[in-house]
């Protein structure tokens, strides 16, 4: 039986004029058959937001395709299982996220992965040779210069490239004026307090840091 308040044709007129204006099943089926084209367009634009590149991480040639918003501490962590530079403030402020690119320290948190390409980057990972740890790990240990050891392996990192900063000769904030230029800088403790100041450690180890920094120096001859 009809609703009293449809006639008993409205089936067929709404039909009739569906297909009058062309808002019936045939327009439907139309708009369906056109969204996958739609779906594919994400696809497309993810593609044109990656690229292929080369990283030289540890020694090891690593291709990738990656976002061009991936950052390398992220390349690291989450896909090459290099997890020793941690993730802390992800602003580049405390240092927990440091690495060496092209033998240079820098907070892996705010270098583009896609700017890299072709760097070699060295992490707390890639410091010792073979069983053998790096002069500055072994420092680290014999000083007890760490607690809860998140923020160690930025601190290390950093430490091997304030080392070479300094042989390399680069002044520093408390650099003396009068200090020979172009030769190595003398790695006071008031030296390595300032360049490892960037490296913020919330368990306050800094007196044991700068201890373990000023036995490889003075091993290398380099400190004061």
């Amino acid at each position: 039986m009809q609703p009293t308040n449809q006639p008993a044709d409205a089936g067929g007129a709404r039909a009739a004029g569906a297909a009058r204006s062309g808002t019936g099943a045939g327009t439907r089926a139309g708009t369906a058959t056109a969204g996958p084209a739609r779906s594919a367009r994400p696809a497309e634009a993810a593609a044109e937001q990656s690229s292929a590149l080369v990283l030289h991480v540890n020694g090891t040639a690593y291709e990738l395709t990656l976002d061009h918003r991936t950052t390398v501490l992220d390349v690291l962590r989450e896909h090459l299982g290099l997890t020793g530079a941690k993730k802390g403030c992800d602003h580049g402020q405390c240092g927990a996220c440091t690495v060496l690119v092209d033998g240079r320290r820098a907070n892996s948190c705010l270098l583009l992965a896609v700017a890299q390409d072709g760097r070699h980057i060295t992490t707390i990972e890639g410091l010792a040779h073979g069983e053998r740890l790096h002069p500055l790990q072994e420092a680290f240990v014999e000083r007890d210069a760490l607690q809860c050891g998140y923020c160690t392996p930025g601190q290390i990192c950093s430490a091997v490239g304030v080392l070479q900063e300094a042989a390399d000769g680069f002044p520093s904030h408390v650099t003396p004026a009068d200090a020979p230029q172009g030769g190595p800088v003398q790695l006071t403790v008031e030296e390595i307090r300032e360049r490892m100041s960037g490296n913020l450690c919330r368990c306050g180890a800094y007196p044991r840091i700068v201890e373990a920094v000023h036995d490889v120096s003075t091993d290398q001859g380099m400190a004061s």
